[in-house]
């Protein structure tokens, strides 16, 4: 078998600052003083190390790490354990170990390996976003055996302003410390994220009326005329209003997964796996209006690159505050799109096709408008019979024979 191939640098505070590595971890060696290097891992932590040969056979210690001790130091440090090693004394301190991992080795470990291979794309990104920003700034430099509950509560607690998204870390945090139990990097059922209570999390509803569907294709109409918005992010918007479909499902859209004979969206990779959507005369009529650009699969091309739109953010911002919507998201356009079916009396079963629920349970949360509507038409009908068997007194409203 093949040894693997040594990399040599002349050791020095601008070359360790520049050294890094992508996949795994790896030792580059110094040329003036053999058997010295530096350990750098994906996580940009670097280790000054040693590896020679004495009476008892080859030996590894480690000098200390790049963040604690300058190059010349190390240096230094690593000729004394080199002779003490050759000559089969201790090296003082006698053969250190290597520094435990810490909490951003595991994360990167997490992304590389779990993230990037088990998280959809839209997914993924979202998570490294929140590792990035919250976890590994709060809990990086900790070795990763050390992290306790109370880490972990005062993290949650500190993100107590946005309940869902303090929820959601704690959930990949989770995931991150059974992943390091697997690893052998912490005991197992050691997890110091166990019973650390989850917020309330309240659920958002917002659903646009029939007047103010009307205000928002008004002004999506004249953001995209005076090219304020662009005309693939306006026609992502329509769709997103006439499908009920999920952002990513739009942004991600191919040309190949529009059927206009079969009157079908074939969605490849949807939240719930593969799911057709109807194509309807008014959403075909939106994706015949979209330029298609050569050499681009995406229906929402990136007029910036050879990709696809990533964010709707920006123009929807812009159409929201035109249209006096401040208060609703992009997914609330979604939940529109289940009040307004429901309203023209479409079931709840039917919603959770229409929607692509993978969960009977998900599309109940609409139930209370299902109710609404039973309600309403039973007053329309109780109304008109009542206004032809009533005394004028005890009818609520004249009605109609």
């Amino acid at each position: 078998m093949a040894m693997p191939k040594r990399h040599y640098r002349t050791i020095s505070k601008r070359v360790v600052d520049a050294l890094a590595v992508q996949d795994k971890d790896a030792v580059f060696w110094d040329r003036d003083l053999p058997g010295f290097g530096v350990r750098v891992y994906p996580s940009g932590r670097k280790v000054y190390v040693v590896q020679t040969r004495g009476p008892g056979g080859s030996k590894r210690a480690t000098v200390g790490r790049h963040s604690d001790i300058s190059p010349d130091a190390a240096r230094k440090a690593a000729a004394r354990t080199i002779d003490c090693i050759k000559t089969g004394a201790d090296p003082s301190p006698p053969n250190p170990p290597e520094a435990e991992p810490t909490v951003a080795d595991l994360a990167a470990r997490f992304l590389r390996e779990h993230v990037a291979v088990h998280y959809k794309a839209s997914t993924a990104v979202y998570g490294r976003r929140l590792v990035g920003k919250r976890i590994v700034p709060a809990l990086g430099s900790l070795p990763v055996s050390t992290v306790a509950r109370e880490h972990v509560s005062a993290l949650h607690h500190e993100m107590r302003g946005t309940p869902a998204q303090a929820n959601i870390m704690l959930s990949v945090l989770s995931q991150m410390f059974t992943l390091a139990e697997r690893w052998g990097l912490r005991k197992e059922a050691s997890n110091p994220c166990r019973f650390v209570r989850r917020y309330k999390e309240r659920r958002r509803e917002r659903f646009l009326s029939r007047e103010e569907f009307r205000r928002l294709g008004a002004t999506l109409d004249a953001a995209e005329a005076e090219g304020a918005v662009h005309a693939n992010a306006a026609a992502a918007i329509r769709l997103l209003l006439l499908t009920g479909c999920r952002c990513s499902e739009i942004l991600e859209l191919q040309w190949r997964d529009v059927d206009f004979d079969a009157g079908e969206l074939r969605l490849r990779d949807s939240k719930t796996g593969p799911r057709s959507v109807p194509l309807t005369p008014e959403a075909a009529g939106v994706l015949a209006g979209i330029a298609r650009v050569p050499g681009n699969p995406w229906v929402i091309a990136s007029p910036r690159s050879d990709g696809h739109l990533f964010s709707l953010q920006r123009s929807w911002g812009l159409v929201r505050e035109r249209s006096g919507l401040d208060d609703v998201r992009l997914h609330d356009l979604r939940h529109s799109f289940a009040s307004r079916a429901l309203a023209l009396g479409e079931s709840l079963p039917m919603i959770g096709k229409l929607l692509g629920h993978g969960k009977v349970r998900t599309t109940e949360r609409y139930a209370h408008l299902a109710r609404a509507s039973v309600k309403a038409s039973a007053a329309k009908v109780a109304d008109s019979i009542g206004a032809a068997i009533l005394p004028d007194g005890h009818a609520a409203r004249g009605g109609a024979d």
